[in-house]
């Protein structure tokens, strides 16, 4: 489980429906939720959860997507299994773990200190934990 640590910068809520914004470094990143634990409020340090299969990965730098999370990473290891395939990446001096399938990683030729962008759907993100993370 990937784990980072951010700071809630932004809040904004209609209907029981939540969009909340972090940062992390000078990186932001939004999480859509449906309830918010009363401890979430600006200013608050968490730490953030997403599932290495919920990390899609592009080789493509400049690309829109409806995705509100596409983060600048450097590849800093590729592990090729029998059938899939753990990528590890850095952004802000953190490293995240993108879990794709084998036969993506070589079709996308994937190697060590490649550029990627790697793609995280705000309902994908999560909060595992509060203040002192």
């Amino acid at each position: 489980m990937n784990q980072i640590k951010a700071k809630v910068s932004k809040i904004d809520s209609v209907d029981n429906i939540n969009l909340v914004c972090f940062k992390v470094g000078d990186k932001e990143l939004k999480m859509i939720a449906l309830e918010l634990d009363p401890f979430i409020v600006l200013g608050a340090n968490v730490l953030l959860g997403v599932k290495g299969s919920n990390i899609i990965l592009s080789k493509e730098l400049n690309i829109q997507l409806s995705a509100s999370n596409l983060i600048s990473c450097v590849v800093k290891e590729v592990n090729n299994g029998k059938l899939l395939c753990w990528v590890d990446l850095v952004f802000q001096n953190i490293t995240i773990q993108s879990l794709i399938t084998k036969d993506s990683s070589i079709l996308m030729n994937l190697k060590k200190d490649d550029q990627v962008l790697a793609i995280i759907k705000a309902s994908e993100l999560f909060i595992m934990g509060f203040d002192g993370v």
